[in-house]
């Protein structure tokens, strides 16, 4: 019987060296019992200023915790890594970056609520958690879910992001039964997991709000510039390719 597994990281940081300081998690099985998560663990790696900025926690609330594998959820998460479990984060490339630092070597089938919810959701203009999180109106409904579960909503928080995840991954499967009637929701959102998104328009930089193709057409020195010289996401890089190679990149 599958199991999903939703989780969160906040870290010390964002780079190489950073470690996990937390874990928020829902496990939930095919009949839908849930397991929630909530647990703060230490590290030898000192919280960045920026990043306590974001998550507020400070090096008070993890010391004297049980390093990141020794916590109950990391211990389950080795215990249900197998290919019929699914496991599931928002930005999920960078979450899994965090736990294979500790050792994790990853059997659970990927899905990732922020790739797909740019396919599927493309026509919103952001597609960060908390965004959705207003835009797809989660928030009317977290509360009733929140007070089932004994969960406390903060923003930047793991648990309370992965009960946002939790609403919208409902969204997710809804929305792939609609476009794609044909298919198993939760196999299609592995699938567009490893699909990488044509972006239509720049949300940053000189060309932001411009389309990527005209772009191409009237400045492509200039891409070509970002292509070997930024450090892009998948999505961009597979973007930028795509309309370099090609006048239509459709």
């Amino acid at each position: 019987m599958a199991h999903y597994v939703l989780f969160d990281t906040e870290t010390t940081g964002n780079k190489d060296d950073d470690r996990v300081i937390q874990f928020g998690a829902m496990i939930i099985d095919q009949k839908g019992k849930v397991e929630a998560y909530d647990e703060f663990c230490s590290t030898d790696v000192g919280i960045k200023i920026e990043a306590m900025e974001v998550h507020n926690i400070t090096p008070d609330m993890i010391e004297g915790k049980v390093t990141a594998t020794q916590t109950t959820f990391y211990k389950k998460l080795e215990e249900l890594n197998t290919s019929e479990n699914y496991i599931i984060a928002h930005n999920i490339s960078f979450d899994m970056g965090m736990i294979k630092k500790e050792g994790f070597v990853n059997n659970y089938k990927e899905i990732d609520t922020l790739r797909c919810a740019k396919h599927l959701f493309s026509e919103l203009p952001f597609h960060r958690l908390q965004y959705l999180r207003y835009a797809l109106d989660l928030y009317k409904t977290e509360k009733i879910e929140a007070d089932k579960l004994g969960i406390t909503i903060k923003a930047h928080d793991a648990l309370g992001d992965v009960l946002v995840m939790k609403l919208f991954l409902s969204k997710l499967v809804a929305k792939c039964r609609e476009v794609y009637p044909d298919y198993n929701p939760m196999e299609k959102l592995v699938e567009l997991t490893s699909t990488p998104v044509y972006i239509k328009t720049f949300k940053f930089g000189k060309h932001k709000g411009k389309d990527v193709a005209e772009v191409a057409k009237e400045d492509s020195g200039y891409l070509n510039w970002m292509r070997t010289n930024m450090d892009l996401d998948e999505d961009l890089k597979y973007t930028l390719d795509k309309v370099l190679g090609s006048a239509n990149p459709y």
